[in-house]
Order: C-alpha cells, then sequence, then structure tokens
C-alpha cells in the first residue's frame, strides 16, 4: 500500500507523530514463548522443591496467566517478587553475586537467565512480519523509533533476529540497572527513549503488548498508546489505558502526514485501482498464489452444503496452475475441498491448514492435531445436545474441527449459543473457539492456522527465492492469519463483506467476480514469466 492510498483510513493518532517507541518481547521479537519457557522451567523447578521439603501441595507455575499477571513486562526481580508474592512466598533479596542455585531473588534471577541464554544459543528469534512492516514505513516517513526492554538480553535478541539496526535508540535492562531507573509500570524506561530520540511523549505513540507496559505509556501522556492482543487480553490492556488495540500490528498503516491509521476492509484501495503499479510489481517474478474459497471463489450461501464452484471460476483456477503454483485454503475438509474443486493440479489444505495434500497425491501430505481427535468427538456430542432447542442451527463436523452455524438462527438465541459452545470448551478441554461469518468455529488449541500453512506451502516453493511472490486473497476473519503472516513479503487481497471490519490485508476487490478477474490477470502474467524464465534457462 502506498502512502496515498493510506489517505481516508480510519486515522488512530491524534497528532504527526515525530516517534514510535515499540517494546520488543511479544512485540517486535517473539521471544514470549522462549520467556515463558524459561520462567516455567525456573519456578517449577522450585516450587517442586519447595513442596517436597513443606509436604504442603505441588501448584506448578500456568505460563499462560501468571506468566502474563506477575512477570510478562517487569524487569527480572520484579517479576520473581511479584509471582512468589501471589503464592504467599517470602524470599531474601540476596545480592548480584548469589550463585543460581541460591534460594535468594538474586539466584532464582540468576538461574532464569541461565535458562534463558540457552535458549537463545539454540534457537533463531522470529520477528513479527506485521510489526516490521510498520517500522519500515515509520522509517520511510520519517518518524524516528526506539525499541524498549526490560531485559538485559535485549541487544542479543534483537542482533538474533537480524532487527538491530531497525531503531534510533534502544533502551534496555542494563540501562535500567546503569540509570537506577524504575521498571514498567513506571514510565520511566519510556522517557529515558524519548530524551534519546529528542522528542515529548506528546508527540509519539508507544506498543505494547504486556498490561504494565501499557500502563506506563498511559501515565505519560503519550499521543498513542497501542496494545498489541496476541491471545485473549484485550479489554485488560483498554482497562490498563490503551487507546487501540489491535491483533497485529500489519492492522495498522501510516500514512504520509505521519499519522497512524487502522486499516478497515470499507477504506483499504480497491485493487483495480492500483493496477498499473501492481502489475509492474508482479511482472517477471514467479507466483505462489493462495485462495480461500467460501466467499472468495464461491459467494457465501444460506446453505453451507450448496457452495459450489462455477465453472467459469474453476476454469480460471486450472489456466493459473499451468504457470504458477495454487494452493486453496478451506476450513472444509480436505476431502470436501478437493471434490468441490475438482482440479488435480492444485495444493489443497483443509480444516484452515490442519491437512495439507499436492497436486495428485504424490507430494509431500502434511497432517497436525490428530491427537486431538476424541476430544473433537466428545465436544461434537456434547454441542448436539446442547444445541438442541435451538432453532435454525447448524453444526458441521469437519475431521479437524466443528462449524457452529447460526446463519439462519434468530439473533436473540445467537448469546445462547455461544454460552453452550463455551461450556462444551471448558468441559471438554483441549480446544479453542474461533469466529467465522455466522460461525463459531472449535478446533484444537494449537499454533496452526491458515498462516502457518501458508509458510509451511513456501517452504515446499522454495520461500527463500526472492523472485517468488506469495498472493493471498481470502473474505473471511480466518484469512486474517494468513495476511499476516504475509505482511511485507506478499500481495494480500480481501474480497469486501457487508459487515465493515479491521484487517491485515493491502488491497481489496468487491466480489468472486472480481476474485475470478483477479486470477485471470494472475494467469497471464504468471504465463509471461514463465516464458522468460524458460528463454533465459535455454541461453
Amino acid at each position: 500500500m502506498t502512502e496515498s492510498d493510506a489517505q481516508g483510513l480510519n486515522a488512530a493518532s491524534p497528532a504527526r507523530l515525530e516517534a514510535v517507541l515499540f517494546d520488543m518481547d511479544g512485540v517486535v521479537t517473539d521471544t514470549a514463548q522462549a520467556h515463558a519457557a524459561a520462567w516455567k522451567h525456573l519456578f517449577d523447578e522450585f516450587l517442586c522443591a519447595r513442596a517436597e521439603a513443606s509436604g504442603d501441595e505441588y501448584r506448578p507455575f500456568d505460563p499462560e496467566r501468571e506468566y502474563r499477571e506477575f512477570v510478562d513486562g517487569k524487569p527480572r526481580h520484579a517479576g520473581i517478587k511479584s509471582f512468589l508474592r501471589s503464592r504467599g512466598i517470602d524470599l531474601p533479596e540476596g545480592t548480584p553475586e548469589d550463585p543460581p542455585d541460591a534460594n535468594t531473588v538474586f539466584g532464582l534471577g540468576r538461574r532464569k537467565q541461565n535458562y534463558f541464554r540457552t535458549w537463545l544459543r539454540n534457537n533463531e528469534v522470529r520477528s513479527y512480519p506485521g510489526t516490521l512492516k510498520l517500522i519500515r514505513e515509520l522509517r520511510k516517513s520519517g518518524t524516528k523509533t526506539a525499541v524498549f526492554s526490560s531485559s538485559r538480553n535485549a541487544e542479543d535478541v534483537l542482533r538474533n533476529a537480524g532487527v538491530l539496526d531497525l531503531f534510533d535508540a534502544r533502551v534496555d535492562g542494563n540501562d535500567l540497572a546503569e540509570l537506577s531507573l524504575r521498571g514498567k509500570p513506571d514510565p520511566a524506561m519510556l522517557h529515558e527513549a524519548t530524551a534519546r530520540l529528542g522528542v515529548k511523549p506528546e508527540g509519539a505513540a508507544v506498543i505494547e503488548d504486556a498490561i504494565a507496559g501499557v500502563e506506563a505509556g498511559a501515565r505519560s501522556g503519550f499521543a498513542l498508546v497501542i496494545g498489541i492482543d496476541r491471545g485473549c487480553y484485550g479489554e485488560a490492556l483498554k482497562e490498563a489505558g490503551a487507546h487501540l488495540v489491535v491483533d497485529d500490528l500489519s492492522e495498522l498503516v501510516v500514512s504520509k502526514d505521519r499519522h497512524i491509521a487502522i486499516k478497515m476492509t470499507d477504506g483499504l484501495p480497491a485493487f483495480w485501482d492500483s493496477d498499473w503499479e501492481l502489475r509492474a510489481c508482479l511482472s517477471g517474478r514467479s507466483l505462489a498464489v493462495f485462495l480461500d474459497y467460501d466467499g472468495t471463489l464461491t459467494p457465501i450461501v444460506e446453505d453451507h452444503t450448496k457452495a459450489f464452484l462455477d465453472d467459469g471460476m474453476r476454469a480460471a483456477i486450472a489456466e493459473l496452475a499451468r504457470s504458477a503454483k495454487v494452493a486453496i485454503i478451506s476450513g472444509r475438509d480436505l476431502q470436501k475441498i478437493q471434490q468441490l474443486v475438482k482440479i488435480d493440479s492444485l495444493f489443497v489444505a483443509g480444516s484452515h491448514g490442519f491437512e495439507i495434500a499436492g497436486p495428485d497425491g504424490t507430494s509431500e501430505y502434511l497432517e497436525r492435531g490428530v491427537e486431538f481427535l476424541p476430544k473433537i468427538e466428545e465436544a461434537e456430542r456434547r454441542l448436539h445436545e446442547g444445541l438442541s432447542g435451538i432453532d435454525g442451527h447448524s453444526v458441521e463436523r469437519k475431521r479437524f474441527s466443528i462449524a457452529v452455524h447460526y446463519r439462519r438462527v434468530a439473533e436473540r438465541d445467537v448469546p445462547r449459543m455461544e454460552a453452550v459452545v463455551d461450556e462444551v470448551l471448558s468441559a471438554c478441554g483441549g480446544l479453542r473457539k474461533g469466529h467465522g461469518k455466522k460461525v463459531f468455529r472449535i478446533q484444537p488449541d494449537l499454533e496452526w492456522h491458515k498462516g502457518c500453512a501458508v509458510l509451511w506451502l513456501l517452504e515446499r516453493f522454495r520461500h527463500d527465492d526472492p523472485n517468488i511472490l506469495p498472493v493471498y486473497v481470502g473474505d473471511d476473519i480466518t484469512d486474517e492469519d494468513a495476511f499476516r503472516a504475509l505482511a511485507g513479503r506478499g500481495l494480500t487481497i480481501v474480497v469486501r463483506d457487508r459487515e465493515e471490519r479491521r484487517t491485515a490485508a493491502d488491497y481489496a476487490v468487491a466480489d468472486t467476480d472480481e476474485v475470478r478477474q483477479l486470477i485471470a490477470m494472475l494467469a497471464v502474467l504468471a504465463a509471461e514469466a514463465k516464458d522468460r524464465k524458460e528463454v533465459r534457462d535455454e541461453a
């Protein structure tokens, strides 16, 4: 999306921004899982030994709730004391010279540091594509950027991730110690970052995923405090003072006057308005095209069993597949979507990517979540029982998920339906709820979705080849995971819907007819690129 394209979107920042401050863990880099694992290793080891010595009940550390509530975003020793206090445990402070096996706050801190450094030596830190895209847009507009973190490992983490040079200033745990700065929710770290950038808080924004960090930004008079909800903490972030909460920073764009704008489906530039620019971008490049099914290749229909692919769309897809890698990624079962599409030259992903098969059945086959099948079967049984008195509902069982449709349910009955779904999830465990168009989705509680499926397929398409351009077209909320995964590296297009919503896509088309026109255009460009490649290879 160009700067001019950003005009007309919903501005989130009330003033022209001079700088944006980014928290590191959970915003720039995906080290939250590593930190949570290190904290769990530390606390479980400590709590287990303490329970054995005292005869008390052993209650392990919760890496979701307790990590988020007591240690996330805080300096290491403050996090240790906060968690131990919640369990009624009072340890001596100790000294910085305490060894890792000392039962002091400093000793536990040293032990946690060792566990995290071990992880860092053996793993590659992942950065969030949407964050990197926003940072590059900010720097291109002349907006300064800074990164802050309570971690003393911040420089090593950023260097590991290859993003150290994207920031004009950095404030980390070492600075907290050397300058005697208080950690979050105290705003001292943020004030130090703005001072290093030479800006004032009222001309800057703070982006955080931790409640403590949002509180720090809200207390400092920043022009904009953005919370990132990577779990189910959106309301908590708002209560902490976030002016805006998004699922990912790919839902934001920088306008040419340095405002941060929210991308909404109705405000996105139409694909055809940027036709010449996009043709230039696509020209000469090999394409990997990913297509949603319902609402993208076929219109949404009242009866989901009658969403058939018409001959014109099928012909357009088959023509594209002659010159490009093409995959259809659907929430439907793999076998069902293969029967509906009837094109053997495609990759097909069913159940939101939990099942993936290649052309003619000859390619590698991926299947995730098999161990969850008994839980899904139990959930299906409970749903049929609990929803039996609600007219118009439909429980569609797929191999790795369940879709509970309410398109034909009276509006007054929808809350009761959702309550039943929530009760079933609570009873079965290990499953999670997702949302779609007039549907509740139940699937394994695994970090696997359409975005993961796209990246998995790109690896098989030689995703590291800079000449391959991934293109994703979809209409549903579940397609947002793919839009986020491809932020800054691919072309993402949403099919507009009557219900406006935030989106991570960059362009929009109006309906399935325009999707067919888009596929036809991509087929021509892919064929031209293939012909040029064959000429080069022969030469």
